[in-house]
């Protein structure tokens, strides 16, 4: 077995937003050409658009969930958990009482929306939307930003179809486009959305899936796509009380355990991998120093996982590492904008302090 640092480990865990995205291995039929040629020349399409830039590759998801295994600190990356079932499971992890992050930052957008577009304005441009899942948090915005065009971002195209056509349905006037890509990997639109004003927006804190390094190098990903006039609108997780997190991160229901021991079933049919959900038990612990909430699973009774050409044995106690989830403060957050060249021109946050969402332009733009 090749050995991995923790910091190697570290870097295989693909950011993954907790907004529904799905790694589904039905067909996806990508948009025509013309289909997107309409979009970019403004003429309004009955339906969505919709373009999978990149499919799931199967022997690199094999490889990688076979070298995870097999790593020094084993690991599987978070990219998995969303199959079908692993989906709609993190769509009820939202509605639970103990999950702060979707509900407050709810909150925050109606109760500051007016003072966030007045920060940064950026009504008429497209809205891209990182994530988008069921695309109900960006619909919340279309009457203060009234975008032109729509452009969902997921990680399966097919995700995004039903939701999209309902969208489209209540905003015929709105151009929208369903765009299926990995975009933890590489930042990538479609060319044919040409020059239009952008505004991203990237809710729920997904940005702390990411290393400080890696939210970095992303935040630049983004920064080059913005052009002239456009921001970035984020939602950011915030340091609390190490009760506070674990108990968001592991509730009484037990629907995070659910969520995270799916993703053994996903592997096993992925990678032909014989994972057994009774050997193994969800643990969520917040790391104070690192400043992260680590989601893990483990072995309840010594256990052998077999895959073809491989095994691995497990014993009581031993753990798989499947999510880091990284939380800021606010002037840690500011800092990690500028290092990207993005400069904050508002952040808000709730009562409590839980939650931040931050407005930013390019450094150097004028707002």
């Amino acid at each position: 077995m090749r050995t991995h640092s923790v910091a190697e480990a570290d870097s295989a865990f693909f950011p993954r937003s907790r907004q529904g995205a799905s790694l589904c291995s039905r067909p996806v039929i990508p948009a025509q050409p013309a289909e997107l040629a309409s979009s970019a020349t403004g003429a309004r399409p009955s339906r969505p658009t919709f373009v999978q830039l990149a499919l799931p590759d199967p022997r690199e998801q094999i490889a990688a969930i076979h070298q995870g295994l097999g790593a020094a600190v084993p690991h599987i990356a978070p990219r998995f958990f969303y199959d079908e079932l692993g989906s709609r499971l993190f769509t009820a992890i939202t509605a639970l009482p103990e999950y702060y992050p979707t509900r407050t930052e709810a909150q925050l957008l109606r109760q500051h929306l007016p003072a966030i577009v007045a920060a940064a304005p950026v009504q008429g441009a497209t809205l891209v939307d990182l994530g988008a899942g069921n695309c109900e948090k960006a619909a919340s915005l279309f009457a203060a930003v009234h975008p032109q065009r729509y452009v969902a971002v997921d990680i399966s195209v097919e995700f995004l179809r039903e939701s999209l056509d309902r969208l489209q349905r209540l905003h015929p006037h709105v151009d929208m486009v369903g765009v299926g890509t990995d975009f933890s990997q590489q930042l990538e639109l479609p060319p044919t959305l040409g020059r239009q004003r952008r505004l991203f927006f990237y809710p729920g804190s997904s940005i702390g899936n990411f290393t400080p390094d890696e939210a970095v190098a992303f935040l630049r990903s983004v920064r080059t796509h913005l052009l002239d006039g456009g921001a970035l609108w984020i939602g950011v997780d915030l340091q609390k009380p190490k009760a506070v997190l674990e108990l968001a991160y592991d509730d009484p229901l037990g629907v995070t355990a659910a969520f995270n021991r799916n993703v053994l079933q996903h592997v096993n049919r992925l990678a032909a991998t014989d994972f057994a959900l009774a050997d193994w038990r969800h643990v969520a612990r917040y790391d104070e120093a690192l400043g992260r909430i680590e989601m893990h699973l483990e072995a309840v009774r010594d256990v052998v996982v077999r895959w073809p050409h491989g095994e691995r044995r497990f014993a009581r106690g031993e753990r798989i590492h499947t999510e880091n989830s990284y939380k800021h403060t606010l002037p840690g957050f500011t800092a990690l904008l500028a290092r990207a060249g993005l400069r904050s021109v508002g952040h808000w946050t709730d009562a409590q302090g839980r939650f931040g969402f931050f407005a930013a332009v390019p450094d150097g733009a004028s707002t």
